[in-house]
């Protein structure tokens, strides 16, 4: 195992008796000073993924490695360098902020009070409202300031952009990568807000129905991977070994490839384009194999 990486998943599994989900064989790695989206849609099994990382889904089998070893649930010092957003109500809606930076304190060695305060200013949030009576928005700013209180080296958010205005969603990319400034700091963000990690994410993991499609880095998504346009006649002539995945539309094939100029060199009468990584996970969930 190397350690270059924060975080490593091999072969993580999870099956529910009550239920047909299953999470089957996840490895990923996230290395130090980066941020990895975490890609797919609701029920995709982005949240059980979550779940085994932290400990608090028990996985059937595999190995989450947290800063080169695996956690038990004795391991309190290696939760303290984890900060946590989920998507829904963090805390108690009838606490204020003041209430809770000092539950806070009690609860991380490291807590820093004077750096929560800083947060709560920037972010504009009343230190004695109740958070019921916060804002969408200010709720999640809330989460984000007390997950970075703590000093956490690792960042775990769980679809904590959806929802916010695109001002606010602006802001919270900000601080993320205000964050992994720090080489020793990594995010793991989840999202179906595919807009968002194509401003901040260094690498992306696509996941679908509780496997991993793939794991790639957005420069090579951004500027590598394209879309060929085909006629029917255009794509039977194509080599199957250029086709990612493709797609039947009206009247054209949609071809996803990874290697736009190798493929203009080669098919230079295709129309390329290159596509957000919106149409590329559509792509890659609804397109066929050759």
């Amino acid at each position: 195992m190397s350690m270059e990486n924060i975080l490593e998943l091999q072969q993580v599994s999870k099956t529910f008796s009550k239920s047909n989900f299953a999470l089957e064989n996840v490895t990923f790695s996230l290395p130090y000073g980066s941020i990895l989206g975490f890609v797919g849609e609701n029920g995709a099994g982005k949240t059980t993924t979550i779940g085994c990382i932290l400990n608090t889904i028990a996985k059937d089998s595999g190995m989450v490695k947290l800063f080169g070893k695996e956690m038990t649930d004795a391991d309190t010092d290696m939760r303290e360098r984890i900060g946590v957003v989920y998507d829904g109500d963090n805390f108690p809606a009838y606490w204020t902020a003041a209430q809770l930076a000092k539950v806070m304190s009690g609860f991380y060695k490291q807590w820093d009070n004077i750096l929560f305060q800083k947060f709560l200013k920037e972010y504009k949030l009343p230190a004695n409202q109740k958070i019921k009576q916060y804002s969408r928005g200010m709720t999640m700013k809330l989460a984000i300031a007390v997950a970075l209180s703590h000093h956490p080296q690792l960042l775990i958010l769980d679809e904590a952009t959806g929802g916010l205005d695109p001002v606010v969603r602006d802001e919270m990319l900000d601080t993320f990568l205000d964050f992994v400034q720090e080489e020793d700091h990594s995010i793991l963000l989840s999202s179906h807000i595919t807009s968002d990690l194509e401003k901040v994410a260094d690498y992306i993991t696509f996941i679908h129905n509780g496997k991993l499609i793939m794991t790639v880095s957005k420069n090579d998504l951004v500027y590598n991977y394209a879309v060929m346009r085909c006629k029917e006649n255009q794509f039977l002539a194509l080599d199957p070994a250029d086709i990612i995945v493709y797609r039947k539309r009206d009247f054209q094939i949609d071809v996803l490839v990874s290697d736009c100029k190798a493929m203009q060199r080669k098919y230079k009468e295709i129309v390329i384009d290159h596509v957000s990584v919106d149409e590329i996970f559509l792509l890659l969930v609804r397109g066929d194999h050759v």
